[in-house]
Formats: C-alpha cells, sequence, structure tokens
C-alpha cells in the first residue's frame, strides 16, 4: 500500500477551462444585437433581451422606469393582459419583463411561440390609464409603508451620498414624483429608451442559430431605432477623509451601518479578479475577516459582509453592511475599521486565500449551470468589452491571485483614509458615543442628515 504524507498538502492540479460557449452573432439592421449559445443538454431556451443604456437623469419624471416596470408585460396592443398571461402558464414558460430587460425560459418546442409573444408585448406594450393608476396607487403605498424602515432611508441615501442627486444613481423617487407622472409621461419614455439600436438578445440552449436567426428577423425587424446624445454623467467623488454621515431615525431599535467609497474599475481591468478575492477574504464571504469578527467573536450582528460593483458608464462602489444593536453601534464601527487595515496592513494566510478562491471558484462554476448566467456573460462580454475568453480563463484568473496581490488591491480600493460611515440609527441611544469614535489615535468627524440625504 503507498503511504500518503498526509502533513503535505498536495499540488494543486491544472485550473479547469469553462466552455460556455462562442456566441453565434447575427446583427439586424435596427441595430439589434443577436447572440446564440448551443446547449442541447437538455430541451429547454433561455431567451434575454437587455438594454445597453447610459443612465439619465429622470429629474420631475422621477420613478418613470419604475412605474413602466410594473406596467411591462400586461400582454400587447393585440392580446389582453389575461389572454397574454393564460398563454405564457399553458406554454409552462417563465418570463419577466421590465423597462430595461426581458428574460424568459421555456421548453425548446415551445421557444418560437413565446419569443413571438415576447416581441408582441416587448415593441407593442399594452399601457392603459387603468393600469398605471393601479400602479401609481402601489408605489406610493409603499412610499408611505416606508417612510420609517431604516433599511429602506439606507438604501436611499447611501446612493444620494455616495453619488449625489446630480447624478442618475443618485436620484430618489417620491410621492410628488409618482402623482405627476401621466401616460404620455409613460408611452414617451419607453418610446426613447426601450430601443434595438442599443439592445442585445441572448438565446441559449436547446436551438438550431438558422432558425433562430429566422424568427428573431420575422419578430424583431419593424422594432425601431432611435438615438439622441445623452447628457455627459456627473462625476461623483469620493470625501477627502473618513467620515460619520448619521441619519437619526428615533423609532430605530438597530443601527443600518454601510462602511462604503467609490471605486474607479472596470471589469477588463488586471485588478478586477484580485479584488474578488480580497473582498472575498475581507468580508465576501460567512467566514471572512468581518464577520468573523462582528458575528462570531463579538457577538454584534446575525451578519457582516462586503461587496463591490463595476460599472460601465461611471464610478463603482465597494461597501461594508450590518445592522447591530444601538449600544454596540460604535464599538462595530471601530471593529470594521480594524479589519479593513489588517487586510492592509498584514499578509493573508495560505490558508485563507486558498478558502477564499476555493468558495469563490465553486459559486462561479455552480453560477454556469443556469441559462440565465450564460445569458448575462454573453452580453457583460459584449457590452463590458471584455475579451472573448474572459469566462473561459476565470477560473485561471483567480487562481494566479497572490497574496501580495490581495495586500495591494485592499489598499488600492478599500479606501480607510476616505470611507464615508453610513449609520441610520436612534439618535437619542447613539449620537453622544459616535462623536467620540477615534481610530489610529484620530478623532473621525461626525457629519448629521436627513432620510433624503439633505445636510443637516
Amino acid at each position: 500500500m503507498t503511504h500518503i504524507d498526509r502533513s503535505i498538502q498536495p499540488t494543486p492540479g491544472a485550473a479547469p477551462i469553462i466552455n460556455l460557449g462562442t456566441p453565434v452573432t447575427h446583427t439586424l439592421p435596427n441595430g439589434l444585437t443577436l447572440l446564440i449559445v448551443e446547449n442541447h443538454k437538455l430541451p429547454q431556451v433561455g431567451i434575454r433581451l437587455s438594454l445597453d443604456e447610459c443612465p439619465e437623469l429622470e429629474k420631475e419624471k422621477k420613478g418613470i422606469s419604475d412605474l413602466i416596470s410594473l406596467m411591462a408585460g400586461n400582454g400587447s396592443t393585440s392580446i389582453s393582459k389575461d389572454d397574454f398571461n393564460e398563454e405564457i402558464d399553458y406554454l409552462a414558460a417563465t418570463l419577466s419583463i421590465a423597462s430595461n430587460s426581458v428574460y424568459a425560459e421555456v421548453l425548446s418546442k415551445y421557444f418560437p411561440r413565446v419569443l413571438a409573444l415576447i416581441a408582441d408585448a416587448a415593441l407593442h406594450p399594452n399601457f392603459t390609464g387603468e393600469d398605471m393608476e393601479k400602479e401609481k396607487a402601489r408605489i406610493i403605498q409603499s412610499i408611505r409603508a416606508n417612510e420609517s424602515n431604516a433599511e429602506v432611508i439606507m438604501k436611499r441615501v447611501q446612493q444620494t451620498l455616495r453619488y449625489s442627486t446630480a447624478h442618475p444613481y443618485g436620484e430618489y423617487i417620491t410621492e410628488a414624483h409618482i402623482a405627476a407622472l401621466t401616460l404620455d409621461d409613460v408611452t414617451n419614455y419607453y418610446r426613447k429608451r426601450f430601443v434595438p439600436n442599443n439592445a442585445y438578445l441572448v438565446v441559449t440552449g436547446d436551438v438550431n442559430p438558422e432558425e433562430v436567426i429566422t424568427l428573431v428577423n420575422e419578430h424583431f425587424a419593424d422594432w425601431q431605432p432611435f438615438s439622441e446624445e445623452a447628457p455627459a454623467l456627473y462625476i461623483p467623488e469620493n470625501v477627502n477623509e473618513t467620515q460619520i454621515n448619521f441619519i437619526d431615525l428615533p423609532s430605530a431599535v438597530q443601527s443600518e451601518i454601510r462602511v462604503t467609497n467609490l471605486i474607479d474599475l472596470k471589469m477588463s481591468h488586471p485588478d478586477y479578479f484580485p479584488l474578488l478575492v480580497a473582498n472575498s477574504i475581507l468580508g465576501g464571504d460567512f467566514g471572512s475577516y468581518i464577520n468573523m469578527n462582528l458575528r462570531e467573536e463579538h457577538g454584534y450582528t446575525y451578519g457582516a459582509f462586503s461587496t463591490f460593483k463595476t460599472d460601465k458608464w461611471t464610478k463603482g462602489n465597494f461597501s461594508i453592511k450590518t445592522k447591530v444593536g444601538n449600544a454596540v453601534t460604535a464599538p462595530a464601527i471601530r471593529e470594521i475599521l480594524k479589519e479593513v487595515k489588517r487586510i492592509q496592513t498584514s499578509v493573508v494566510s495560505e490558508e485563507k486565500l486558498a478558502q477564499a478562491k476555493a468558495q469563490y471558484l465553486g459559486q462561479f462554476v455552480l453560477a454556469t449551470e443556469r441559462p440565465q448566467t450564460i445569458a448575462n456573460y454573453a452580453i457583460n462580454i459584449k457590452v463590458r468589452n471584455l475579451p472573448e475568453d474572459f469566462y473561459k480563463n476565470y477560473i485561471a484568473n483567480i487562481n494566479a491571485v497572490t497574496k501580495e496581490d490581495v495586500q495591494r488591491v485592499a489598499n488600492s480600493y478599500f479606501l480607510l483614509e476616505n470611507f464615508r460611515i453610513i449609520i441610520v440609527g436612534k439618535g437619542s441611544e447613539i449620537a453622544r458615543e459616535l462623536e467620540n469614535i477615534s481610530f489610529d489615535g484620530k478623532k473621525i468627524s461626525v457629519k448629521y442628515f436627513d432620510k433624503y440625504g439633505e445636510a443637516i
């Protein structure tokens, strides 16, 4: 019997290559780009229509895209909502239509009919005044119901403080915005924004590419393009020094905490994969530094996590998220900052690095089994200007990340000196402690804002 020395870590094998399939590409005269990825493992088809549109300020029309998302998918000008939904159910299809996207899954034998229904509903939506008023009422009711919801308030002010209301990502919906919207607003916005010249249609699964091209030309050829010059986006900036942004919510029983900064990073940048691993170690997984500290060591919270997002059009962001009891708000902030400093100043262990890679790669491999994931990847390669082999080499690129890479990107993108520490909580119980928070011997300033991100 061969003796195995279990004290020696096995040498890892070569990184597997995930073959997601090379899309067949076809562009219609109106600008619609069709991507077809064959996969005949199962008799099913995924359909994803996505718009690659630059965000624009909605200003006094803020909420129009949210309203359209609720009104979309209610049949077309040629088929009623009830008949449309009944046929979708009969065909055992899953369908979701929003203001800037459509997704469906269906058995391959029903694909031609479902594609026809999608085209009809998307190109000739059944927008009615009655439906509009009903959906406006729902949005307004939601706004009122969440007036004192700490998590909803945090979601709004975090975007407003990070990007400002001069940027589309920093705008927020009010009851007055929704009440003022008209059916003309809906139809005009849809006509100008839901257009083929910036659209991608991805069909994945058990299909014949030639048949798909024929069907798409048949159903989408009359889709009319529209273009107009978009105004330049406001360029948001990080704060000059780390600060606490506090929003007082007297009814709060816990403090919502976000520690965040903007990042200037695209998916095509070499730092993207090291940052995936660094984020996983800091706060991306259950066993991360932040979660083990706040949850397991101190018992401050049920969970604390970090994420980062890249963006094609503007700056992305990094954020740490948790909620804690009022009494431990200040200590939790100090511990979060301590863990950020730890990943910046101490090289991660080989074990921690290996765990982070294994966790992330497992999630990636599982995700590739879903048709919707394949569609998203195909679109990303086109709209994010990624190499054609970006996802094929994904695992190899993750495995290539070193301990030194992790420390380097942690210092470049987790901006310990430029954090916004946003807190929504009960001022009468936590404000005094927040005013006395110091880190590394330096007091952190506190600035006060209302529930809409306006300085007080």
